[in-house]
């Protein structure tokens, strides 16, 4: 980690990935600034931190000092390739490289754990943060979420160690030398990318061909050395669990051994799972297991992952899910911790090509709640497909208690519903939605 003293423009740097990065690169040394589309909370973040963000697209807002062709360019490849800011940095010949080829540069020489997989990689990542944290390590980790002990994606702790999430988004993880890797899932998802399931399933076997020491991967994954999950049939896998109010107890069985009675402070067995993911990789890479098993009683959590507060006489559950899988995982933590509620789901959908190509399922899984509400899809970097809108998937589903709403009637919805449990669900701009609501709860 010896980028400084360069000077960096983000084009897209309100992405939870590229600001991650962006600050690491600023407190280095380097100057640093961006481009976004939008402001958001993220934005607002990063300029408190002393890191200037411009929202017009037009090259004159960029001060000179930046526009000079010594000035490397990161960019997301959610920005349009016909963004004339991207134009302007292409045509005079600066650098110009995607994140993932800078998030690389600056971790080759640290000891890398990547996490991988359509779901579950935020989680995962930020589980092995907490128990590096725990172990003291000497570590840093760039995260696609923001973790609540932190209030940050970054979390800067040495750099012997980087904790990074390989996101197969555009083949991104293909540009990372990993150490050590954790795959926690494989289903089919950005189907605009690879096309097919099995153009994806390549690309993670890639990625598992990139891995210089061990790969640990979840049960029904056949790449990797170890496997993980909510099993006795795993190399990493639990047995006795019990439930909590806010959580599981469990056993955890190892090739070695097996530690009784661990508490995981956190609900939903996809989550549990997750963080065998994250111990199979500290046992796995030579780290001391039994000393990090107490951290799992106080892990923080994630913002906007499975996040449990009140509202009224209301439990609300706020949670990223976007894919079907991630709702079946909602689904099934509802059923095993709030069976007697009368629930609701709010969902946004989260890109026209994701809803375009699971639009069946999306209709069987939302139609397994007892009242649904869809939004508009949240488009982030894409454009209207026709035929593919909330109005369609409304159509699909069988349960005739469904709606659909617009943003300004987010808070009246859910303030009104007779619903005991409410799911707010979607990677879009909900979330800021029900920021607005939990400050009048």
């Amino acid at each position: 980690m010896n980028q400084k003293e360069g000077k960096y423009y983000f084009l897209g740097i309100g992405g939870i990935g590229m600001s991650a990065l962006a600050k690491y690169l600023f407190d280095l040394g380097n100057k640093v600034m961006g481009y976004d589309k939008t402001p958001s909370p993220i934005t607002s973040q990063l300029m408190n931190h002393g890191i200037s963000v411009v929202f017009d697209e037009s090259v004159s807002v960029i001060p000179k000092e930046y526009q000079q062709e010594d000035t490397q360019i990161v960019f997301t490849p959610a920005i349009p390739e016909d963004n004339t800011q991207l134009q302007y940095f292409i045509e005079q010949g600066n650098q110009v490289k995607k994140r993932a080829v800078v998030l690389g540069e600056v971790i080759n020489t640290t000891s890398v754990f990547a996490i991988a997989g359509p779901h579950g990689k935020t989680t995962t990542a930020s589980f092995l943060t907490h128990l590096f944290d725990h172990l003291n390590l000497e570590f840093t980790s760039f995260l696609g979420g923001i973790m609540n002990a932190y209030q940050s994606n970054l979390v800067q702790k040495g750099n012997r160690f980087s904790i990074v999430e390989a996101d197969e988004y555009d083949r991104s993880f293909l540009q990372l030398s990993p150490d050590f890797a954790c795959i926690t899932a494989m289903d089919a998802d950005h189907l605009d990318i690879y096309g097919n399931h099995d153009n994806m399933k390549k690309a993670f076997t890639q990625f598992s061909q990139l891995v210089t020491h061990k790969t640990v991967v979840a049960q029904g994954i056949d790449l990797g050395d170890f496997t993980y999950g909510i099993s006795e049939e795993t190399s990493y896998g639990v047995k006795n669990i019990r439930l909590s109010d806010q959580g599981y107890h469990f056993d955890l069985v190892t090739p070695k051994e097996t530690h009784e009675d661990i508490y995981l402070n956190a609900i939903g067995q996809h989550n549990l799972s997750n963080a065998i993911g994250a111990l199979a990789i500290v046992d796995v890479a030579g780290f001391p297991l039994a000393d990090a098993l107490p951290a799992l009683e106080n892990f923080g959590g994630i913002h906007r992952r499975m996040e449990v507060f009140s509202f009224g006489n209301k439990t609300v559950i706020d949670d990223y899910a976007h894919h079907p899988e991630e709702i079946k995982a909602v689904l099934k933590t509802v059923a095993e911790f709030y069976p007697d509620k009368k629930n609701m789901v709010v969902f946004q959908p989260h890109l026209f090509s994701r809803t375009q190509d699971f639009m069946d399922a999306f209709a069987q899984v939302l139609d397994q709640f007892d009242e649904i509400v869809l939004m508009d899809i949240y488009p982030a970097r894409e454009k209207p497909i026709a035929g593919v809108t909330s109005d369609v998937l409304l159509e699909r589903l069988k349960n005739q208690n469904k709606r659909k709403i617009n943003k300004e009637d987010f808070q009246t919805t859910i303030a009104g519903s007779e619903a005991d449990l409410i799911l707010v669900l979607g990677a879009g701009d909900i979330g800021i939605y029900l920021q607005e609501l939990r400050k009048t709860a």
